[in-house]
């Protein structure tokens, strides 16, 4: 196997499990078919446009408050060298490193990723824009407005959205039912519901085929959730 191959499928499974590997696959694969074959041809031109598609959104968050971080390029140096390795890293790198280059619309790739990654997936692709966003340990309104568009873009309900912005973006006393994705004027038993529809969503079993940094990732998610619950049970005294 060419290690051009794996280049995609590293890209692919860093950021979307098995699905975006096999995806990213695809587009390594490129190098090593018949470039005559219009069907071929047309697949892979597919998938290179997917994959590309995902480079454009992290460069995008990265560029929207109009600086490029260290600590946002060392986020996704030190995960991608965790994941393959330093060589394979520098050739990641490398490929954002030009994206951070132009400008695109994110409006334009979004319809791309929707048309290949299921809603579960999709969850997981906004969780990694914040923490790429809050690298440098706060988010900027501008980096925040546009991963809302982007959660827009992609069909991410609203409390869906709001949950995974309330782990990284504490406002006051009522963070933990937005966790849960319900208002302060629920009621106990709308707070238990809640609660195990939002922990059944997010549990770390959904993810238990992916490798151990997805799965730490969905582990920290879920804590998250299970601690906004416990808040709000002794807040209101709920046994």
């Amino acid at each position: 196997m060419s290690y051009k191959k794996w280049v995609g499928l590293g890209l692919g499974w860093l950021f979307f499990g098995p699905i975006g590997g096999l995806l990213g696959f695809a587009v390594g694969s490129i190098f090593d078919t018949d470039p005559n074959n219009p069907k071929i041809s047309k697949q892979q031109a597919r998938q290179g446009e997917f994959i590309a598609s995902l480079l454009v959104l992290i460069a995008s968050v990265m560029k929207a408050d109009g600086k490029v971080l260290r600590s946002e390029l060392d986020f996704v140096k030190n995960f991608l060298i965790d994941n393959f390795g330093e060589e394979n890293a520098k050739r990641y790198l490398l490929t954002l490193r030009e994206i951070l280059k132009k400008d695109f619309s994110v409006n334009q790739v979004t319809e791309e990723i929707k048309t290949h990654l299921n809603y579960s997936s999709r969850l997981q692709l906004i969780h990694f824009l914040f923490g790429l966003a809050n690298a440098d340990g706060q988010i900027d309104p501008r980096e925040y407005d546009l991963i809302k568009q982007i959660s827009f873009l992609l069909g991410i309900h609203t409390t869906d959205f709001d949950s995974i912005k309330s782990m990284f973006i504490v406002v006051d006393n009522t963070t933990p039912y937005k966790i849960l994705g319900i208002s302060p004027d629920a009621s106990d038993e709308e707070v238990k519901k809640a609660y195990r529809k939002m922990a059944m969503k997010f549990h770390p079993d959904k993810v238990s085929f992916l490798d151990e940094k997805a799965k730490k990732a969905a582990e920290e998610k879920f804590k998250k959730i299970n601690e906004a619950y416990h808040q709000i049970k002794k807040m209101r005294g709920i046994a």
